[in-house]
């Protein structure tokens, strides 16, 4: 069961339940990390994703279904070689590339995050990962698999290093999902690229509903040669930290495909997105003013999200097996992936925003999703709070 919560005039949606565990929606299962209720506000964090289950139970599978590194590689123009239609079941060729440091930051600990991201590498073709766990508050956390957070970690490792396989992922685990414990775990992930060669890129596939004092938390995200990602949310709404003005916030589509061969995106219906209560306007956004206004706009900008295009991720120690997971949980650390592989390292967030949105209008750089809706939302031409400036297309421009 779910109820919408109105923290104010602007609808705020808060995700609630009266179970303890996973529930249905639609033709995904949401984990307990994924559920928002009101006590959580200020206090908790949860993740954006579903685990598709067209009948209501989570079957894990021998062999991966959905779409892989070399279909989502080849839509986005980030392989050398895209081939026509970038079908699921031919497209073999993965994306290279990547340098520096792609630190995720989750909450609780996946015992098999190393042996299940060498699987993820093995079965689509990927370099074997450099890859290395951490424990943020210096101890291992408790195991994430009865919340949720585990597979959330497989999401976010494994699709970071899909879109750059050189580069170092670390995993970066909080003791908890509370707020404190993971901006913790944000310093903590500063502090590792700073002793690490001083650029990468911090992803966070987390988020809770929007509070007055939220920009305090500004602060976390400002180390220097840092670019911050946060997802936008799977509910029509805005999310923190996905709303700060440091952090680009990752809005979903949905890729639609004719007789298995790609034709285009649009909005995910679910997709996160609209105008923060509470940050101003960042100088990156001047150029939307008449759509966001005097305060900041989300999503800047979007990747595949949807149930109908959900991704394979691996997991053997809580469910053992591939599971097709989507939400914006994925839009995070594979733009995280795609930013680093471009390999421009901006010196910050602010920097990195304002030459996407500079580059908004350029086609070579980005695709304009222009159809499709999210809440009260709709995808139009340029600028839209469904889907920002569109989705990636290639490694220039960003």
């Amino acid at each position: 069961m779910r109820r919408e919560v109105f923290l104010s005039s602007v609808a705020v949606l808060a995700v609630a339940s009266l179970v303890s565990a996973q529930v249905r929606r639609g033709k995904g299962i949401v984990p307990e990390s994924s559920i928002e209720r009101l006590e959580d506000l200020g206090i908790r964090m949860h993740t954006n994703y579903l685990i598709l289950a067209p009948d209501g139970t989570v079957k894990p599978a021998a062999t991966p279904g959905g779409e892989t590194p070399a279909s989502l590689g080849c839509i986005y123009d980030v392989v050398s070689n895209p081939v026509t239609g970038c079908p699921v079941a031919t497209a073999t060729e993965v994306p290279t590339g990547g340098s520096g440091v792609i630190v995720i930051v989750d909450a609780y600990d996946d015992p098999s995050a190393a042996t299940d991201m060498a699987a993820f590498s093995t079965e689509f073709g990927l370099p074997a990962p450099n890859f290395l766990v951490k424990y943020a508050g210096g101890t291992k956390p408790a195991n994430g698999c009865s919340s949720g957070w585990e597979v959330e970690e497989s999401l976010d490792i494994e699709w970071a290093h899909a879109m750059a396989p050189n580069a170092q992922i670390v995993l970066m685990e909080a003791s908890s999902n509370q707020n404190s414990a993971l901006f913790a775990a944000v310093s903590a992930a500063n502090a590792y690229i700073a002793a690490h060669g001083g650029k990468g890129e911090v992803s966070m596939s987390w988020g809770g509903a929007e509070t007055s004092g939220e920009a305090g938390a500004d602060r976390y995200f400002t180390q220097r040669g840092v670019v911050y990602v946060a997802s936008a949310g799977d509910s029509p709404a805005v999310i923190y930290p996905g709303s700060s003005v440091n952090v680009i916030s990752a809005g979903g589509t949905q890729i639609n495909r004719l007789a298995g061969n790609y034709t285009n995106q649009t909005a995910w219906i679910d997709g996160g997105g609209g105008i923060s209560r509470y940050e101003p306007r960042p100088s990156f956004q001047i150029g939307v003013a008449s759509i966001v206004g005097s305060k900041r706009g989300t999503p800047d900008v979007s990747f595949d999200s949807s149930g109908s295009s959900p991704v394979a991720v691996y997991n053997s120690s809580c469910y053992k097996g591939w599971l097709q997971v989507y939400g914006t949980s994925l839009a995070s650390p594979a733009l995280a992936g795609i930013i680093n592989n471009i390999g421009t390292f901006y010196a910050n967030t602010n920097a990195e925003l304002t030459a996407i949105y500079n580059n908004r209008s350029n086609t070579v750089d980005f695709t304009d999703i222009t159809s499709g809706g999210c809440g009260t939302h709709n995808a139009g031409t340029g600028y839209d709070l469904c889907t920002g400036v569109g989705v990636d297309k290639g490694l220039f421009g960003k």
